[in-house]
């Protein structure tokens, strides 16, 4: 409690005049041969000494509130701290609107629920989001119970957020997917065996994933005949797919946790999700699945509607 204003007092920093709810300004929307042109290059002029010690020390400062409390301001950290080394004039302003958003939403809650105590990952990535034509990767970890076909999915808190950028540059949007699920991967393991060592025997992990192509490829049901020229170590998730230590399946990207934390949103998108990643009185117990009856379908069940009013969940795109 508190700590953000401790913060914004530390920077100096004013109150809005007007409620900012998105963190970070997203790229222009492109569309047609223009929509996988890359980032172009930040040419505004550097900032002084003073000014770039100012911007390291916001990000260090929340990057601990993000990995405590909110996660959704963990895209705007990652994409500031990318030119933290050489920062620039549209660097500071950027800054200014990150913290113009906390100052708008200063108390973040997360709330974690009873459960079957088995990881539940969702991995998922944006090709050629990043400068420098590269992508990124994002990733939710939780604790619940093994989905079900025709079930919604059960939500709880985060346990791990990756939101980072790929070291590589992938060739295709599926080996983006592959590069963010080699990842999640990475990190569900030491997960896995942490919650083995605290007596909580763990199944096949379900990792859910919404590009088919990576699905084909992990699952060795399709020929990898062009995939040898994504990197080789990705194989890795084969052997662990055939161990029985992950189950990857398809799921469509509405139903996909990770897909938030590795996009760039718009204001209103940011306030129609933020209930799903962080504790508010309109947070919903469950997940819809796209394969549940029309019905049902993109509709969840608050807790404060004792009636179970369904209200619609937007498409992240």
């Amino acid at each position: 409690p508190d700590y953000v204003q401790k913060k914004l007092t530390q920077y100096d920093h004013p109150k809005p005049k007007r409620p900012q709810h998105c963190p970070y300004t997203p790229a222009p929307v492109h569309y047609g041969r223009k929509s996988q042109r890359p980032i172009p290059t930040d040419d505004s002029p550097p900032l002084d000494k003073a000014g770039k010690k100012r911007i390291q020390g916001v990000i260090g400062s929340f990057l601990y509130y993000a990995r405590a409390v909110d996660p959704t301001i963990l895209m705007a950290l990652s994409a500031i701290a990318a030119d933290q080394a050489n920062p620039t004039e549209r660097t500071r302003k950027r800054v200014n609107q990150f913290l113009d958003y906390m100052a708008t939403h200063p108390d973040a809650r997360i709330r974690f629920r009873a459960s079957d105590m088995v990881l539940n990952v969702h991995s998922d990535a944006s090709y050629l989001s990043a400068p420098k034509a590269r992508s990124r990767a994002g990733g939710y970890f939780f604790l619940g119970s093994i989905p079900k076909d025709k079930q919604p999915i059960f939500l709880n808190g985060a346990i791990h957020i990756t939101c980072t950028i790929l070291k590589l540059v992938a060739a295709s949007a599926a080996e983006a997917e592959l590069g963010a699920l080699f990842l999640n991967a990475q990190q569900a393991t030491i997960l896995r065996l942490t919650l083995q060592e605290l007596g909580h025997p763990q199944p096949a992990t379900p990792v859910h994933i919404d590009n088919t192509t990576t699905v084909g490829i992990v699952n060795n049901t399709i020929k990898r005949q062009k995939s040898r020229s994504m990197e080789m170590r990705y194989m890795w998730l084969l052997d662990k797919a055939a161990q029985d230590l992950f189950s990857f399946q398809h799921h469509p990207g509405q139903e996909n946790l990770g897909d938030y934390p590795s996009k760039h949103h718009s204001g209103d998108i940011h306030q129609h999700v933020r209930p799903f990643y962080v504790h508010t009185d309109k947070s919903p117990h469950f997940l819809p699945r796209a394969s549940l009856p029309s019905s049902r379908r993109g509709c969840v069940e608050t807790l404060d509607d004792p009636y179970m009013q369904r209200r619609p969940l937007p498409r992240l795109t």
